[in-house]
């Protein structure tokens, strides 16, 4: 996404701030590396960019957006492992389907996708693709975007 925004507005200077919720990790500046691993890959298209301003860790529970993330990440990976038998889990994933004018969760999405996204990595060497590709047909679409 962030290659995306640099290749279609390269004359604006781009500051991406990164939330993410706490790293389970021994190191205890995973933060800062992921940042500067992070701008070290743009900056080897991007020549000297660094647009990942920051990379914040943040408890999920004292922030509403990671926990939105977390709650729609938690229906997919609910909906591939097959393991949610609770009527309110069910229910949580097929409105989130609905909203996406999907049957269920049980699919990826187009790179292109602009406003959700699954993704499903594949290692060919060990395994054939299995998984259907659908359109998002979003139930309150999202605005054309003028680009000038």
């Amino acid at each position: 996404k962030m290659k995306k925004a640099l290749r279609r507005f390269p004359g604006r200077k781009h500051e991406f701030r990164i939330y993410i919720d706490t790293i389970a990790s021994r190191y205890s500046k995973a933060d800062e590396a992921m940042e500067v691993i992070t701008n070290h890959v743009l900056n080897k298209e991007f020549r000297d960019s660094s647009p990942v301003h920051s990379v914040i860790t943040r408890d999920s529970s004292d922030t509403p957006g990671i926990q939105l993330c977390d709650l729609m990440l938690g229906a997919v990976m609910e909906t591939w492992q097959k393991q949610a038998v609770h009527p309110a889990k069910k229910a949580v994933r097929q409105c989130i389907a609905d909203h996406l004018g999907w049957p269920a969760l049980d699919a990826d999405t187009y790179k292109t996708e602009r406003k959700f996204n699954i993704w499903y990595f594949l290692d060919t060497t060990r395994e054939k693709r299995h998984v259907v590709t659908r359109s998002v047909k979003l139930k309150y679409p999202y605005p054309h975007e003028n680009i000038n």
